[in-house]
């Protein structure tokens, strides 16, 4: 089943698109919006992890612009404006709203966790250093040297990292050094925390979204493999 809640943040309110498993769900999940908005490939992965056994809720970070959808060959130069109004405080905001409605349907922070695509690879990366999630996924989110949308980069916010979180990797992405990806790896390879980063040498940016021209079938099967092993491991308890 999928539906349309209206969360409420100190920002007003913030659409979401939510899926739900047709039995008892394993645990909640929070989608994290590509920089095109909360888009149909967006939409798909909340049904995917619904058709897993999740209840996935994928907040519209772009709501205090009027929640925008871009197609895949918009313009950067529209885009970016409307990236650049997202900022920390914003984001906390946000993530707060989307894992709150979990918790109110059942899923304590334990059983919640986060997958998030493209900027919302950073944002997931960031949501895992705020709470003791149950999990977390990152597929190919810059920032790992430079922070963005306000944020240290993720060299230094790995200190924080409380959740067992995921890196997904393209080798080919331009704007993802391998470099930058393996000192990350060093990083978190040394943390408390369980963690893990998988590069795929034939991938590059958005290799994940099969709307895209940059979609790796190979790649994307076996990341979004890992992403539900992940899962399975931390929240559901398999």
């Amino acid at each position: 089943m999928t539906k349309t809640e209206t969360l409420p943040t100190p920002d007003g309110p913030m659409p979401a698109f939510v899926a739900e498993p047709e039995g008892a769900s394993r645990g909640g999940v929070v989608v994290v919006q590509e920089a095109f908005g909360v888009t149909p490939h967006i939409e798909s992965i909340c049904t995917r992890l619904a058709d897993a056994g999740y209840t996935a809720i994928a907040p519209a970070l772009f709501h205090r612009e009027g929640s925008p959808v871009y197609t895949y060959d918009t313009d950067f130069a529209e885009i970016g404006p409307v990236m650049s109004t997202l900022n920390a405080v914003g984001l906390t905001s946000d993530l707060n709203a989307a894992f709150g409605y979990l918790e109110r349907d059942g899923f304590p922070t334990a059983r919640a966790g986060v997958v998030g695509f493209c900027m919302g690879g950073s944002v997931s990366f960031y949501a895992a250093t705020l709470r003791p999630l149950g999990a977390a996924v990152t597929f190919y989110g810059g920032g790992i040297a430079q922070g963005r949308f306000g944020l240290p980069p993720q060299l230094e916010l790995a200190s924080k990292l409380q959740t067992p979180w995921l890196g997904l990797y393209g080798d080919e992405d331009r704007g993802i050094p391998t470099d930058d990806v393996e000192q990350l790896r060093t990083v978190t390879d040394a943390l408390p925390v369980d963690t893990a980063i998988v590069r795929y040498p034939h991938a590059g940016h958005g290799f994940n979204c099969d709307d895209r021209d940059a979609y790796d079938e190979d790649s994307a099967k076996d990341a979004w493999a890992r992403t539900l092993e992940w899962f399975g491991a931390h929240i559901a308890g398999e």
